[in-house]
């Protein structure tokens, strides 16, 4: 029988351990550890929840990693084309870690209505095109399909779609110029047949996809030339690796450009959540700790008297304070418990009702995201025991120095 375990027990279950002068002492130290676990659990589900979604917005719209030609041209319009029949496309399917490759291409041009007019860039798509991203901003009608022939139905943002008062089944002319000189710009007419929200108004306000076979005859180029292609890849973490890799792989001509290259003010921000969480973290457990040394000190000062006699009869100052230690850490499971309960309820009802808004202007996303793992949880939890625990040692020393004659003549 573990004699400090079956000690510590007893000493739990004892309603006058309850009713005791410690009693508030202890319900303040349970209280520090629950708020610090809801605290940190919030943290890091809203940091790395937020970090995720404006990632896969700036991602929807770009890929993970692009690959296209070097040239001088700055703007989102794609000047050079790439063929299809590079063989480095084949190249890039095989390297580890890569989903999916798709090829794009990108024109300016001037929506026209009968009110008003708005430049933007319809980036052209063809049915290698992956909607993943989309199929989560799409607000009304539905998702274009560009298989076969030359189609002219659109995905438009809602941005535009209140800038220029459309609505979905509407339809509107584009003015595109050519890149010959200046000559009579050419005319499209377009079938907005879906709206998205990504919340990311930078882009919702540049964006509009299409049929690209639009944007190779506009251009004059050939069926098998597209503007650049988009790389998307299992891990973001890897992005990196996996870009130098594309890059190794790619020719002469060709460039890559991630995400985070092209992004990197935004990526930069959202990298600063990382400091601020564990900086929640560190001052949580922290505080955490400061309350149950406190709570270890008030236990052990009232059984001072119960110390003297385990100390007469034979006790180890080893074995009293694991003894002390089997205590305190049965009030830091307790304090865990009821913070875990809490802190994964509130993030579970703010997942599926969300119940806090957030500036779109400033966050890029319209609600207090929420993502949490399994993995997350466990790790904090082993962390915050794991850090209490070890900053109770210290104080446990005290009771090294208690004398088992005046322990016993303690009152």
């Amino acid at each position: 029988m573990n004699f400090e375990y079956f000690i510590a027990k007893r000493i739990i279950g004892t309603k006058s351990y309850k009713s005791s002068i410690s009693a508030p002492i202890i319900k303040i130290g349970i209280t520090a550890i629950a708020i610090g676990i809801i605290v940190m659990l919030i943290a890091i589900a809203t940091g790395t929840g937020l970090q995720q979604k404006i990632r896969d917005k700036a991602v929807a719209f770009n890929g993970h990693i692009t690959v296209s030609n070097f040239d001088s041209n700055r703007s989102e319009e794609s000047q050079v084309p790439v063929s299809l029949d590079e063989e480095f496309y084949s190249k890039v399917l095989n390297i580890e870690g890569v989903t999916h490759f798709q090829a794009v291409a990108a024109k300016f041009g001037i929506i026209r209505t009968e009110n008003d007019f708005e430049g933007v860039v319809m980036k052209g798509v063809g049915n290698d095109y992956d909607w993943q991203y989309f199929k989560e901003f799409l607000v009304d009608g539905t998702l274009p399909s560009y298989e076969k022939g030359t189609n002219n139905d659109v995905l438009i943002s809602q941005y535009l779609v209140n800038r220029l008062d459309l609505t979905v089944g509407s339809s509107f002319q584009m003015f595109f110029m050519k890149n010959e000189g200046n000559q009579v710009p050419s005319i499209r007419k377009f079938n907005i047949v879906g709206v998205f929200n990504s919340g990311f108004q930078e882009l919702d306000e540049t964006y509009f996809i299409g049929d690209i076979k639009h944007v190779q005859r506009l251009n004059k180029w050939k069926s098998e030339e597209v503007g650049n292609f988009e790389v998307f890849i299992r891990d973001h973490s890897d992005l990196t690796v996996i870009a130098e890799e594309i890059y190794k792989n790619t020719p002469s001509h060709m460039n890559t450009t991630t995400v985070a290259e092209k992004y990197a003010s935004i990526f930069e921000w959202i990298s600063i959540f990382d400091n601020n969480t564990n900086g929640i973290i560190l001052i949580m457990i922290f505080v955490a700790g400061i309350n149950m040394i406190t709570v270890l000190l008030v236990l052990i000062l009232e059984r001072t008297p119960m110390i003297g006699l385990l100390k007469a009869l034979g006790a180890r100052n080893f074995s009293l304070r694991k003894l002390f230690l089997y205590n305190a850490s049965y009030l830091i499971l307790l304090g865990m418990f009821w913070g875990n309960l809490i802190g994964l309820g509130l993030l579970y009802v703010q997942q599926q009702f969300g119940l806090f808004p957030l500036n779109p202007d400033v966050y890029y996303v319209t609600q207090v995201p929420v993502n949490i793992t399994f993995t997350h949880v466990i790790m904090l939890n082993l962390g915050t025991f794991s850090l209490c625990l070890l900053m109770l040692f210290i104080p446990s020393i005290v009771i090294s120095r208690i004398s088992p004659i005046r322990a016993m003549r303690f009152d």
